[in-house]
């Protein structure tokens, strides 16, 4: 079976350090999804704009391997501790197929790229290969009661933000909100917890850095 790229999205992270770990968590996190040129037709997203979130099949491309492993190592558990791999969300699987819910902001009907879908909260890195859009249902895709696994230990945590104002002041006022929520993720390697080490990151064209000590990041410097 042949799968066909339909789309890419164009987010703010041309690499993978940075990205939030799942799409949603950092909810305005700008992206646009931009269709190969042979599904450009804007008949093809009619009725699209009557949902709020749309769900995301796509590639983890940076993260291919011809061989495939029955246990990974989540980040969020230290890097120490195995796992099942169809028990995770990790890139390193059989099939390496990414699936994530984001919110449709707006469709934009362009001449020279046909329609483009806005979308908010995605946690995909720049240029990734989409597979297929569906819509988002809530009376049967949302399961509030539904168990987590290992990954409920892990929610609502996050980092306070201490970002100077001057240099948040040199991002556009569109990036700024996105960055602070995915550096409130904690975007360090759950292994790495060296309070003097200083991180960084690509962020659109932008280079951010910054350190964590205690439950606080600090970016000490946006270029």
């Amino acid at each position: 079976m042949e799968l066909k790229i339909i789309a890419r999205i164009h987010s703010s992270f041309p690499t993978k350090f940075g990205i939030p770990r799942q799409s949603g968590l950092a909810r305005d996190l700008r992206a646009e999804i931009v269709f190969e040129p042979e599904y450009r037709n804007p008949d093809a997203v009619r009725g699209l704009e009557n949902y709020s979130h749309i769900w995301l099949i796509w590639l983890f491309s940076e993260s291919i391997r011809d061989t495939w492993s029955p246990t990974v190592r989540p980040p969020r558990l230290g890097g120490n501790v195995r796992m099942g791999v169809f028990a995770t969300r990790s890139p390193f699987r059989p099939n390496g197929l990414g699936l994530s819910s984001v919110r449709l902001d707006r469709i934009e009907f362009t001449k020279d790229r046909g329609p483009v879908l806005h979308v908010l909260g995605a946690d995909l890195m720049d240029g990734t290969p989409i597979f297929d859009i569906k819509p988002y249902l809530p009376f049967v895709d949302s399961h509030p009661d539904a168990l987590g696994g290992f990954a409920d230990d892990r929610k609502g945590y996050s980092l306070r933000v201490d970002c100077p104002e001057d240099l948040l002041l040199k991002l556009p006022e569109p990036l700024r909100e996105g960055l602070l929520q995915s550096l409130a993720q904690d975007p360090r390697p759950g292994y790495q917890r060296d309070e003097d080490r200083i991180y960084g990151f690509a962020y659109g064209t932008f280079e951010v850095k910054f350190q964590v000590s205690g439950d606080t990041l600090k970016v000490v410097d946006i270029s």
